[in-house]
């Protein structure tokens, strides 16, 4: 999904806004290349301003951006429950899921019981070298389309699909801003927790303006809100007593009042470039985060909240090649949408999908 830029004055014009853009401030929330050599992808800084109750001049963890197509990473290791939660079979254990990538398993999931609760959240952990993401956008989320990458997915992406999830607020609430397929939908805002996605399908998460930069690389940037998890830790926003800047939750209506404990969703990438994802049931921010940082997260963003929003499906179609269906979809843990969603032509969110790097029709 390269950019078509029509001349190096149009491009230098759009870096231009870009830039100028990040000096807009944060306010409180109320409510891919395929087959062939691998993409260089601009270095990324790590190394950014004291936040969450970090000491200026503490050590900070350096993210990996990984190129789809390099070496494959790690299997992570099993996750320790939380002291003092309900103890299950097989919690923290993870599991391969969705179709094979090169012979190897680039989505591994388990579930855990977050601190303090007593229903079992569900973490994707995404190899980045096995996989390719890309933003699809929708009417409602971000709105102004037409978009070329919108619901339904496509045949000639199915034949790669190997997992999709949910992506942010609606505009008027993520306090962000949104590019993709070359347009700035919604002036991208400094300080934002992004999701950055470049040409060659690497992705990462970060702090605009610090941790990651608009370049010609970049394809796609989803912001939501502020940062969750900074540099390895709860961000300390994420544990503020006015939770609502996190997003309004249900019940929702006229004398009705939600509460800090609802479905959550989270996105978050490891130091060595693993993205992770969370989401469950009777989440709070600071859950949140903790199951981002026990999943070995070192920066991490909130994506969408409550039950008619969060959504993650992998894929295994019984042939290698077969087309990613809602048949043979799997979700991570019982949410209220399930794998028919990005296959559905009325749905008019925003997604984000990871497909096999280098497989052939990749759409």
């Amino acid at each position: 999904m390269a950019v078509a830029w029509k001349s190096d004055r149009a491009r230098a014009a759009l870096l231009l806004v870009v830039l100028s853009s990040g000096a807009v401030g944060l306010a409180a929330c109320s409510a891919s290349a395929g087959p062939g050599q691998a993409q260089a992808v601009p270095a990324v800084s790590a190394r950014v301003a004291a936040r969450g109750g970090r000491a200026a001049g503490a050590s900070q963890p350096v993210v990996r951006v990984v190129a789809p197509g390099s070496t494959p990473l790690p299997v992570p290791a099993a996750l320790a429950p939380f002291p003092g939660t309900p103890a299950s079979a097989g919690e923290g254990a993870w599991r391969p899921a969705g179709r094979l990538v090169a012979g190897r398993a680039a989505v591994y999931t388990t579930l855990l019981v977050p601190p303090g609760g007593t229903k079992r959240a569900g973490i994707a952990w995404m190899d980045t070298s096995l996989l390719s993401a890309r933003l699809y956008s929708g009417s409602m989320s971000p709105g102004g389309g037409p978009y070329k990458y919108t619901a339904p997915v496509a045949a000639t992406a199915a034949s790669s699909l190997v997992a999709a999830f949910n992506g942010g607020f609606k505009m008027a609430d993520a306090h962000g801003g949104y590019y993709t397929e070359g347009r700035m939908v919604r002036p991208l805002v400094r300080g934002a927790a992004s999701l950055v996605i470049y040409a060659n399908g690497a992705a990462t998460v970060g702090t605009w303006g610090s941790d990651v930069t608009m370049t010609r690389s970049v394809v796609a940037v989803r912001q939501n809100l502020f940062p969750l998890v900074v540099d390895g830790s709860p961000s300390a926003r994420a544990s503020t007593r006015t939770w609502r800047v996190w997003g309004g939750t249900c019940p929702c209506g006229a004398g009705q009042h939600g509460t800090d404990a609802q479905w959550r969703s989270g996105l978050g990438v490891t130091a060595d470039g693993a993205l992770v994802y969370v989401v469950g049931p009777q989440l709070t921010p600071p859950t949140v985060a903790d199951l981002l940082v026990r999943a070995g997260a070192v920066r991490g963003m909130e994506l969408d909240i409550n039950p008619s929003w969060p959504v993650f499906a992998s894929y295994k179609p019984a042939a290698p090649a077969g087309l990613a269906a809602p048949s043979n979809g799997a979700s991570l843990v019982g949410t209220y949408l399930g794998p028919a969603t990005f296959f559905n032509p009325a749905y008019a969110r925003d997604f984000i999908t990871m497909s096999a790097w280098g497989a052939a029709g990749r759409g």
